[in-house]
C-alpha cells in the first residue's frame, strides 16, 4: 500500500497520458473528493442495486457501465429510490460512469447528500478498467528508496550502487557519453509491480535527470545530451556494486554461479566490481549488460566455458599439454 493516503482527488488529478489516460471528470459529490481509496480494485455494483448485498465490497471503486446505468433508469421510471439509499450507505469511495453516461437525478441527489464523488469518463468499461488497474498497480505497489544511479545499458536496467565517492555518477556519465540512457541519479524509488517486476525511477522526478559530478557541480543530462539520453523509468534487471579494491578479498573470476540480491522480495542478479586506478568501469558494465542479455536468451558464457574445459580434459589433451611429449607417467 502507498505510505501516503491516496484520495479520489488524487485519482482525478493523475497525470497520465496516451494509452494510460483516464479522462476523468467530476460531475457530482465534490465535497467527498478527499475520501481515501484504500483498495486497488474495482467493483461492478449490479447485484447491490438489485438489493443483494451479501459479499458486497463497498470499499472498492464502483464502476457503472451501460447495464448498471440502464437499471438506474428503470429505478427512476419505477420511482424506487430505496435500493440507492442502501447503496450509498455502504461507505463508497466513489462511483465512476463510463461511456460518458449520466446518472439519474435521484442518484446525483443521494451522492450529494452522502458526499460521495461521482466521476465520468468517455472510455469504455473494459478499456477504463484496464487503465485504472494499471494505475492502481503502480500507486499501491510496495516500494522503497535506494541510493545509487539507475541507467539503461543495451536495454538492461542496471542499478549502480556503492559508498559515496566510489565513482557511481562518473561511471554513469561515461555510459551516457557512450550512448546509453540515464534514468535517475542519487535517490532511486523502486516499486514492485505484479509481484516480480522492479521498476525504478527518480524519487523526485523534477531533479531525477540531473547529476552531481564532484569538481563540476550539478549538470542537466537532458540539456547536455538531449532527450534521447534519458528515460523516466526502467525495470531493474541487474545490480552492480562498486567497491574499493581489496587485495585480501577473493573476487569471482569465473562467473559460473549467479549471485542475487533480494529487493522487495524479488531476487535480482548481483555482481561486485572492484574499483582501482586504470580499470575502465563503463566498459566492464557494458560487458555485464550484454552478458546478462545472453543469459536471458539462454546462453551462459561461464558455464559454456566450463563445459568446454571438462570436455578437453576428458579427451586426454590436457595431460599431453601438461606433461609434454618427452615426459613419462
Amino acid at each position: 500500500m502507498a505510505d501516503k493516503k491516496f484520495t479520489v482527488l488524487d485519482l482525478l488529478q493523475l497525470k497520465l497520458s496516451g494509452h494510460d489516460a483516464l479522462h476523468l471528470k467530476c460531475i457530482a459529490g465534490r465535497r467527498g473528493l478527499p475520501r481515501a481509496i484504500t483498495v486497488p480494485e474495482i467493483n461492478r455494483p449490479g447485484l447491490a442495486l438489485c438489493g443483494f448485498y451479501e459479499n458486497f465490497v463497498g470499499n472498492r471503486v464502483q464502476l457503472f457501465g451501460r447495464g448498471e446505468t440502464a437499471y438506474l433508469n428503470k429505478l427512476h421510471q419505477d420511482n424506487n429510490s430505496e435500493p440507492l439509499k442502501s447503496f450509498f450507505g455502504s461507505g463508497l469511495p466513489c462511483c465512476i460512469f463510463t461511456y460518458d453516461l449520466v446518472p439519474t437525478e435521484e442518484f446525483i441527489q443521494l451522492a450529494e447528500e452522502n458526499c460521495c464523488p461521482v466521476l465520468s469518463t468517455d472510455l469504455s468499461s473494459t478499456d477504463f478498467s484496464n487503465r485504472l488497474l494499471r494505475a492502481f498497480s503502480n500507486i499501491f505497489a510496495p516500494h522503497q528508496t535506494m541510493h545509487g544511479v539507475l541507467v539503461e545499458v543495451y536495454g538492461i536496467g542496471i542499478l549502480i550502487n556503492g559508498h559515496s565517492g566510489v565513482g557511481k555518477s562518473e561511471t554513469a556519465l561515461e555510459l551516457v557519453e557512450r550512448g546509453h540512457r540515464l534514468v535517475a541519479d542519487d535517490i532511486i524509488e523502486i516499486r514492485c509491480v505484479n509481484g516480480n517486476i522492479l521498476l525504478g525511477r527518480g524519487a523526485n522526478t523534477t531533479i531525477s535527470h540531473h547529476m552531481e559530478i564532484r569538481g563540476l557541480g550539478i549538470i542537466n543530462i537532458s540539456q547536455l545530451y538531449g532527450v534521447g539520453a534519458i528515460r523516466d523509468q526502467k525495470e531493474v534487471q541487474l545490480i552492480c556494486q562498486l567497491e574499493d579494491w581489496d587485495s585480501q578479498k577473493l573476487y569471482d573470476r569465473l562467473g559460473t554461479e549467479t549471485n542475487y540480491k533480494e529487493v522487495l522480495g524479488v531476487k535480482i542478479p548481483f555482481i561486485e566490481i572492484p574499483v582501482r586506478p586504470g580499470r575502465n568501469l563503463p566498459i566492464i558494465i557494458e560487458a555485464a549488460a550484454m552478458n546478462e542479455r545472453l543469459k536471458n536468451m539462454g546462453y551462459n558464457s561461464a558455464k559454456d566455458f566450463n563445459q568446454n574445459v571438462l570436455k578437453w580434459i576428458e579427451t586426454g589433451d590436457a595431460k599431453s599439454a601438461y606433461y609434454g611429449s618427452d615426459d613419462s607417467y
